[in-house]
């Protein structure tokens, strides 16, 4: 159907049932309405979906007036396009790139007809005005990442460059560059020329003399992590936005074209469910100790806490105090950690945050130590991380939307002792276990996180078996190691603090404690010292 706007004719398509909510999909540049034909018929299942060519590309009419351009006029196009296919109800607005910038345009319009909006690559010209008023690191690197804007305004070079080829290889550019299959529309070369003019009408005076701009509407912000044109997420817009949920999507900027499933699922549960997401954390070893500790972090942050332990009531003391949710399972399991995770994904979501926390001590020279005892140390220490990672990270990967991963290893991993052997390398796995999948999972934007504590105040102490003595000595070893962590009386608290630092900067190796700290250091410059200590038997 055509639909006009102050004479301008718009080429708009209708899918799905036209009783279903209404949702708008607003292209940028250079595209067409096909940007949205992935995620299209992903929608259409549930809702009226709405695209169309936006004035001056693909079969719209294409004016030649530069002004014609302003973000008045292609709100007012929004606008009758709203009228003409919901007259009686509000629609649901998803705008990507240049598409995103002019919604920004009508959703902070008084009395604008808009449920909510998502918004992909495209910020609000007057927020980034106003932001870019401060300069700082993050403003210049904005500016770097923005190079093309402001050769789109150079009157001759960017015309010719798009008329001298770069329609022709704009296909080959988007395949190499983001991943894209799909190819230009047939009138590209036209249409983006004809478009630079949405630069040369709206960058320069939004950003020189940009507005207070406020919505009330519903606003979702996702920010493709591998863009390589816009960040939204240093923009403050709590200022500006009265309901606002930040999500991340790892993609590149043509996320309509790459991530179509992840892009409609987005959009779809903001359409029902419009408040801020909580971040989700897993934790595994909750009942106590360092898990207990940054499950009662994280719940401070506002997060909502998922904790597991073979100790359920544990669990449930921790739940309690989180206000989070507790199961019982035991991380060796395989079979039981991937129904776990199923389980998790179903009633709470994809976590963002996982903490491979569960393990268990053992002290004992090689010799001394049974088969049995080192296939219970690696079963929970080593297998219980790696089916962690595996259960929960093939669930993220798949969501696209990022996360972190923390392991906690051990000083250990790096600190030989003679009367350690189960006990370190079942950390120094871990820790190596971490860097391969700190490369395997940075395309998907997941990081991973090594937490390598000291010694530190824990029940783990309590528990810890030791090879070649008897019950008897057993106990009497239990409880000296007892007292001695309590004695250096560092509190699993201030591990829950390193977890949450590493997850929120992104440090991929956190030793903690000042020996943890040293043995590090030691490691990396004088291993040879570390080797004499491990022949002293100090445990």
């Amino acid at each position: 159907m055509n639909v006009l706007s102050g004479g301008i004719r718009l080429a708009v398509q209708e899918h799905g049932d036209p009783t279903a909510p209404t949702v708008v999909l607003v292209h940028g540049y250079p595209d067409t309405h096909a940007v949205w034909d992935d995620v299209v018929p992903l929608l259409a299942g549930d809702f009226h979906v709405v695209t169309y060519d936006v004035r001056g590309a693909g079969d719209s009419d294409r004016p030649r007036d530069q002004d014609a351009y302003a973000l008045e006029f292609l709100k007012q196009d929004l606008f009758a396009v709203i009228d003409a296919v919901s007259p009686d109800r509000p629609v649901h607005l998803v705008g990507h790139d240049w598409g995103s910038i002019q919604s920004w345009e009508a959703v902070t319009e008084p009395g604008a007809r808009i449920a909510s909006f998502t918004s992909i690559s495209g910020p609000c010209l007057d927020h980034l005005g106003t932001w870019m008023r401060r300069p700082g690191v993050k403003q210049l690197r904005q500016l770097l990442h923005s190079w093309y804007v402001f050769a789109f305004h150079l009157p001759v070079l960017a015309p010719l460059l798009w008329n001298l080829g770069m329609a022709r290889r704009w296909g080959t550019l988007l395949r190499k560059l983001e991943g894209v299959r799909q190819s230009p529309a047939p009138t590209l070369r036209g249409d983006a020329v004809r478009g630079i003019a949405l630069y040369r009408a709206n960058v320069l005076p939004r950003l020189k003399a940009p507005r207070d701009r406020r919505t009330d509407i519903p606003v979702q912000v996702v920010q493709p992590l591998h863009d390589r044109y816009v960040d939204a997420r240093p923009l403050p817009l709590e200022r500006w936005v009265s309901t606002l949920r930040r999500r991340v999507l790892a993609s590149g900027h043509w996320a309509p074209l790459t991530h179509a499933p992840a892009v409609a699922r987005m959009v779809t549960e903001f359409i029902h469910d419009t408040a801020p997401k909580r971040e989700l954390v897993v934790i595994t070893g909750g009942g106590s100790g360092i898990g207990r500790a940054t499950a009662l972090a994280f719940a401070e942050q506002g997060a909502e806490v998922v904790v597991s332990d073979v100790d359920i009531e544990k669990a449930r003391e921790t739940a309690e105090m989180t206000n989070g949710h507790a199961y019982q399972v035991d991380v060796s399991d395989e079979s039981a950690m991937r129904a776990w995770a199923a389980e998790v994904a179903a009633a709470h979501g994809v976590p963002d945050v996982v903490v491979n926390n569960a393990g268990i001590g053992h002290s004992g020279t090689f010799l001394s130590t049974s088969t049995e005892q080192w296939r219970r140390v690696l079963d929970v220490n080593l297998w219980g991380v790696i089916n962690g990672c595996r259960a929960f990270g093939e669930l993220m990967v798949e969501h696209g939307e990022g996360g972190h991963v923390v392991n906690v290893s051990s000083a250990a991993a790096y600190l030989p002792s003679k009367a350690l052997s189960a006990y370190a390398t079942s950390k120094a796995a871990v820790f190596m276990l971490s860097d391969c999948l700190r490369a395997e999972f940075a395309p998907a934007s997941i990081g991973v996180s090594t937490i390598c504590p000291g010694v530190v105040r824990t029940n783990i102490t309590a528990t810890a078996t030791f090879s070649g003595v008897s019950a008897q000595e057993q106990a009497r070893k239990q409880a000296r190691s007892t007292r001695l962590y309590a004695l250096r009386g560092f509190g699993p608290e201030k591990v829950a603090a390193e977890v949450v630092r590493a997850v929120r900067t992104g440090r991929p190796i956190v030793p903690v404690t000042v020996e943890a700290k040293a043995a590090r250091l030691l490691s990396r410059c004088a291993p040879s010292t570390l080797r004499a200590f491990a022949k002293l038997n100090v445990v």
